[in-house]
């Protein structure tokens, strides 16, 4: 998506006209050499060095408007490493580097993304509704870490059942290991992956298999070592406004319309040049923007432009359950497709493991939470909320079910206990398939985190590589954080906690595939139930009011799903005892006229490592396994 800017004349010869993707960067020319264009509007001089050369070349860009400088380089090519020298003082790495070969201190590279063949003409993008979502950490994701070592794991990844891969940040950050939050080089994938080309490859590869890959990105905070944006200005930062993580953005203060650019070009740069199929936000709450338009509006805007007609997701986290962030713009929305759900997260959580201290205080892992998360999605939506002491949550009737993803885990919530256990080693077997068939038949946006599949045994931990002063205060800060939950504050427990900076915690990280042969039942359970989501129209199904919800006990429910001509489907749920119903005055386990339930599937099955199943609908009432879910269809006779 290149934008040609005016032919110039320089030294009395017309240059040709520069073409550019984004309104910052290094960009090779189609006539050669190469643009530089970076905004530093307090300096009076910027040159661009070319160190890749056997002398290191300098050239003075010229000054623009609205303190921009630019100019064009014939003797830098692609892969040449380069920075800015500001006001004839230091260098820094280019704050739009497409590359840092050396990592964020390290001189920039240039990057020619038309270099990379591509192979996805065809692909026509992602829907909001039908999608199966599988997080994903790159460098713990294989044994080696990278692009190239993933893309071997894509063909399983799509037989499983998984239609869209949400990959954890990769803008290049500090350090040997880490989640990617700490981001400082937002246009310049890590280097600890691979190439940038390795990246467009396992997208391109991605595409082949027929799955959609999103970008989580970060537009709250910069990481706190190798940010070196405020030594071109420090307008991109701003102290109105109070920030969780570090500096706020500057997004709707003086100078904020550069700043907004920059972001928005960064959206539009993973979506142009790399094909991603759209964008996680993260932590949208502390995006702080009092303009006309929200930024987040505009980088959802963006995003869809530059996909040029391809369609695709754009998913915010959202603490505060701002409902408002996945409203179309027609109706003061922000036109996000889908937010996280971390109401429906917790009281499952709750239900699994019986613990609601912290921020899980408010819930109660009841069948009828439950019930409710799976229906309206978010299960505060205005009320008074007891762990934050103030109202919690918007309305959110009127959202479609693909609206909300719904999870047992992701990367937060299996660092946030004590020791980055898995959910099945915190809840009984029979709760954990339960629970599992619960998030992936029912209407909302399923979402697995890797290694779900095969109930893997390496933890997900917090790991962090940074200078011994920051480690330290990431230390401390990690157990400050924890101690929240009373069971996790005290000294027993504190003083086992991993080191986030220990190489070793990254290690212990990494998936094992071997498992999926080893937890077999585990890998089945998945499978399976994938395939029922994919094959039967009631669980494709995410319109609002196709299903409906019954408690039948104080840990029992029971979802119908709605069919034609009595074609239902009911999806028990029993995380209690045996449960003998006789008599059962609920109007939704009626089978259709003339007919029974049959089972059709059940967590119960040897298979998943069941005790057995049995028929649940019988002469002498229900009866209705403890910890098991089972699927019912009607049936003649």
């Amino acid at each position: 998506m290149r934008r040609d800017r005016s032919d110039t004349w320089i030294g009395g010869q017309l240059v040709p006209p520069i073409k550019r993707r984004l309104s910052v960067g290094a960009e090779v020319q189609p006539d050669g050499g190469v643009h530089f264009r970076v905004w530093a509007p307090r300096c009076e001089c910027v040159e661009v060095l070319i160190e890749s050369q056997p002398a290191a070349l300098v050239r003075v860009l010229e000054r623009e408007a609205d303190g921009y400088f630019a100019g064009l380089i014939s003797d830098a090519a692609p892969g040449s490493h380069y920075r800015y020298r500001l006001d004839g003082a230091d260098a820094f790495p280019d704050p739009a580097s497409r590359s840092q070969p050396e990592g964020p201190r390290g001189p920039s590279a240039v990057v020619d993304p038309d270099a990379f063949h591509w192979t996805d003409q065809d692909w026509p993008g992602l829907t909001a509704g039908g999608q199966v979502i599988y997080e994903m950490h790159v460098g713990t994701f294989t044994r080696s870490g990278t692009w190239t070592a993933a893309v071997e794991q894509l063909g399983e990844l799509a037989a499983l059942g998984v239609t869209v891969l949400e990959m954890m940040p990769v803008a290049e950050f500090c350090g040997r290991f880490g989640w990617g939050y700490d981001g400082v080089n937002l246009f310049a994938p890590t280097r600890l992956y691979g190439a940038p080309h390795d990246l467009r490859a396992f997208i391109d590869r991605a595409h082949a298999a027929g799955l959609g890959v999103i970008l989580d990105v970060i537009y709250n905070y910069l990481g706190p070592e190798g940010d070196y944006l405020k030594q071109f200005s420090p307008d991109y930062f701003t102290d109105r406004y109070d920030n969780e993580w570090g500096e706020a953005i500057n997004f709707d203060g003086p100078t904020s319309r550069q700043v907004r650019d920059y972001f928005l070009s960064n959206a539009a740069y993973w979506i142009d040049e790399f094909h991603f199929d759209g964008l996680r936000v993260d932590a949208t709450q502390q995006i702080f923007d009092a303009s006309s338009v929200h930024i987040i509006r505009e980088i959802a805007d963006r995003a869809r432009q530059a996909a040029r007609g391809r369609k695709i997701l754009v998913i915010g986290e959202n603490e505060p359950q701002q409902t408002n962030l996945v409203r179309s713009t027609a109706h003061a929305g922000y036109g996000m497709d889908a937010l996280w759900n971390d109401d429906f997260h917790r009281s499952a959580m709750v239900a699994l493991t019986g613990h609601n201290e912290a921020y899980y205080t408010d819930y109660l892992g009841s069948p009828q939470e439950l019930v409710s998360a799976v229906k309206y999605g978010f299960l505060y939506q205005g009320q008074r909320y007891r762990w934050q002491g103030k109202r919690r949550g918007t309305p959110a009737f009127d959202l479609p079910p693909s609206a909300f993803v719904h999870f047992l885990q992701n990367h937060d919530q299996i660092a946030n206990t004590a020791f980055g256990l898995r959910v099945h080693e915190l809840t009984s077997p029979g709760r954990y398939r339960a629970l599992t068939a619960l998030v992936l038949l029912t209407p909302s946006t399923p979402m697995l985190f890797q290694g779900q599949e095969f109930a893997a045994s390496s933890p997900f931990l917090y790991f962090a590589d940074h200078r011994s002063k920051i480690a330290a205060s990431v230390r401390k800060g990690r157990a400050d954080f924890l101690s929240q939950f009373p069971s996790l504050a005290a000294a027993s427990v504190q003083g086992r906690l991993a080191d986030p900076g220990d190489a070793s915690t990254f290690e212990r990280c990494k998936l094992d595939f071997s498992e999926r042969e080893g937890h077999a039942t585990a890998y089945a359970l998945h499978c399976d139930l994938l395939k029922l989501r994919r094959d039967n129209p009631l669980f494709q199904s995410q319109q609002r009011g196709s299903m409906d919800g019954a408690v039948l006990a104080p840990e029992a429910l029971a979802l119908r799903f709605f069919g034609e001509d009595g074609d239902d489907c009911l999806l028990l749920v029993n995380l209690g005892r045996d449960l003998h119903l006789y008599p059962s005055p609920e109007p939704l386990l009626a089978p259709p006229g003339h007919r029974h339930w049959q089972t059709l599937w059940s967590s119960e099955h040897p298979r998943y490592g069941g005790a057995g199943d049995s028929p649940i609908e019988t002469d002498d009432g229900w009866r209705i396994p403890g910890h098991a879910a089972a699927v019912l269809v009607p049936a003649l006779g």
